[in-house]
């Protein structure tokens, strides 16, 4: 059912009300409509009053917004400076600041005091290996506490940290990695995924004949025993690191806006852009999402299903400057059984449980009773993002997980490592509505022309500036990339590549991307990615890669010209789909491939994927008269008419 409300706050006290009445002069806000133009209008008192409410750490000066007409130009505490890794490390006790679990039934857990010592001995060794501040350190890493360790340490000096998961192919590491020039490379010996032992060091002589900017590795074994690996080049040993009677103790204070870590786009037109994201602006902006649209506390446990290849890991560990626990997860979510994770939510009494929207639809497609099993009574919010969560998947949350709690769809992205749309703890949950637009982000959803809509689909936009917007991409001058990335469609106005719908509950409905990226289980996928591991294979000369919309979720198809015939042989999609896998991921393999006799291109040699895209998803087409090979759409035709059919 459309707009059925799934729940109401029952308590009317939290961070949010809290915050309210904090503000100066008393603001009396009728609705959060009020509290969110105001958060917009007078974003200089909003952004301070942010950074008192939260407690940030650091040397708060000058103003907190000076304003300038550019939206990339206009800055966020200028004159401000704090320390990431200060802000995180605040608490000293021995209570759990990280609780870790894998699929091969691993466990372990590091205090809040064990952990500081940790990060100090880590950054005591960057320093002494000569690396500084805006170095590089780059991580090819499962979801340990060693990851989250030595993002803190690089942060803690001012190096800039970047990271991959360890299913990320060798093609797409070095794509990545290679344009910004790390110093240092942080690897483990191995992971566990669907209960395979997976081997990651093949892949670092690869990385090291490619990246000759690498000066230093470390090994971290994922089981406690040393690595003790036979291999032809030099690493340092975690545990080597940490018997260290050294520590650097030292929190530096940096600029609000110093570089904080690279997150990598989906890499649809060549390779992946390199987005530069601050320390401050994703601080004070995963600040004000956790405490005052999560009612994330003091204590909380938070757990957020993600691999460190995705943005939400970032989100994640800004939770400690919470001074919440973070309960980190490694291998696949089905592993040894479909509730494994929810026996962890109920065994560490969570308070925030954090997943893709696809984790969720397929519980409820195995009609999975959560609730019959596990009583979740410390469990206040359940958060989904990654793909669009339908009506069915909201009401399926509070039918057979937990009919009191808060479901925060959330929406936003590695551009913004953070949330335009996202939940409320004080107002109502209708069924496939996320809640609201952020405070402080100035969302609406435009026509082509640039209108306002309401209750009408159109793209997703971000009329004035917010902290968390990129700092600049690597090597992009004069903010080319920056400018074609997000200000094309619309003048100085971020336009996102989302569909979306402002309903008249004031929430928003995200229907998928509106632009050429892929979007596989919560992933970006670019099709250039894609393409560049295809169109090496001696069998294929061309191919195409579009998202589907199916029933209450999305695909991708792949359509592949072949070099001898137009018969796709079970040996040659075996070996695409092993070389993706191998090369890429798991996750960038398509649902489906299809061969063809052409690629529709324009007059100048482009690809129209948009076009195809359209096709393949039954829509209207326009605009034929740009492609030099009109005549080739209608085999696509009769590829979706197979699909419908079959579907």
């Amino acid at each position: 059912m459309h707009n059925l409300k799934l729940w109401s706050s029952p308590n009317k006290t939290n961070n949010l009300t809290s915050f309210l009445s904090t503000l100066k002069n008393n603001y009396k806000f009728e609705s959060y409509i009020d509290l969110h133009k105001w958060s917009i209008k007078s974003k200089e008192e909003f952004w301070t009053s942010i950074w008192k409410f939260t407690k940030i750490i650091g040397d708060l000066k000058g103003k907190s917004y000076s304003h300038d007409n550019d939206f990339i130009n206009c800055k966020f505490f200028k004159d401000s400076k704090i320390n990431y890794a200060e802000n995180c490390l605040s608490k000293k006790d021995d209570k759990d600041a990280l609780i870790f679990y894998s699929e091969n039934n691993s466990y372990r857990s590091i205090s809040w005091k064990e952990l500081r010592k940790k990060v100090f001995k880590l950054s005591y060794f960057f320093k002494i290996n000569n690396i500084k501040k805006l170095d590089r350190i780059a991580a090819v890493l499962p979801n340990l506490p060693e990851t989250v360790i030595s993002f803190l340490a690089t942060s803690q000096i001012g190096a800039i940290w970047t990271s991959c998961s360890s299913d990320f192919g060798e093609n797409a590491i070095i794509d990545r990695f290679k344009q910004i020039e790390p110093k240092i490379l942080i690897v483990t010996d191995y992971y566990y995924y669907n209960r395979k032992k997976i081997d990651t060091i093949e892949v670092v002589p690869k990385i090291l004949k490619k990246i000759s900017s690498i000066e230093k590795i470390i090994i971290i074994p994922y089981e406690k025993k040393e690595a003790n690996l036979d291999v032809d080049f030099k690493y340092v040993e975690w545990n080597t690191i940490q018997k260290s009677k050294n520590r650097n103790e030292v929190f530096e204070k940096f600029e609000f806006n110093h570089p904080l870590y690279i997150l990598y786009s989906s890499g649809t037109t060549g390779v992946p852009k390199c987005i530069v994201h601050g320390a401050g602006g994703s601080l004070i902006q995963h600040k004000k999402e956790h405490q005052l649209h999560c009612n994330i506390k003091d204590g909380d446990k938070v757990f957020y299903f993600t691999t460190c290849g995705w943005m939400m890991w970032n989100w994640l560990v800004s939770s400690l400057a919470s001074n919440a626990s973070v309960v980190l997860y490694d291998g696949s979510p089905f592993i040894p059984n479909i509730e494994y994770l929810f026996e962890i939510a109920e065994k560490e009494k969570l308070s925030f449980f954090g997943t893709g929207a696809k984790y969720i639809d397929l519980l409820k497609n195995q009609k999975i009773n959560i609730k019959k099993r596990f009583k979740l009574e410390n469990l206040k919010v359940i958060a989904s993002t990654g793909s669009p969560l339908v009506n069915e998947s909201f009401e399926y949350v509070y039918d057979c997980i937990k009919s009191d709690v808060h479901l925060a769809s959330i929406s936003g992205g590695t551009d913004i490592v953070s949330c335009f749309v996202l939940g409320n703890p004080s107002l109502d949950v209708f069924s496939g509505e996320i809640q609201c637009a952020g405070l402080g982000m100035e969302v609406d959803v435009f026509d082509e022309k640039g209108n306002s809509l309401i209750d009408k689909k159109g793209e997703l936009v971000c009329k004035s500036s917010f902290p968390s917007k990129p700092l600049y991409f690597w090597n992009d001058i004069n903010f080319k990339k920056y400018k074609e990335s997000y200000f094309k469609s619309y003048e100085n106005i971020w336009c996102h590549g989302d569909y979306c719908k402002k309903t008249i509950n004031n929430g928003y409905i995200i229907y998928g991307r509106s632009d050429a990226t892929l979007n596989s289980g919560g992933v970006r996928i670019g099709t250039a990615e894609l393409y560049r591991v295809l169109e090496n294979m001696n069998e294929i000369s061309e191919c195409l890669a579009v998202e589907r919309q199916i029933s209450n979720d999305t695909e991708v198809i792949l359509f592949v010209v072949l070099n001898k015939n137009n018969y796709l042989r079970d040996e040659v999609k075996n070996k695409i789909i092993s070389n993706i896998k191998k090369l890429l991921s798991p996750k960038h393999i398509p649902k489906k491939i299809f061969s063809v006799l052409e690629i529709p291109k324009t007059r100048s040699g482009k690809i129209v994927e948009l076009l195809v895209k359209k096709i393949i998803n039954g829509e209207k087409i326009e605009n034929k008269q740009v492609l030099i090979n009109p005549h080739c759409l209608k085999e696509y035709q009769n590829i979706y008419i197979k699909l419908k059919k079959y579907a």
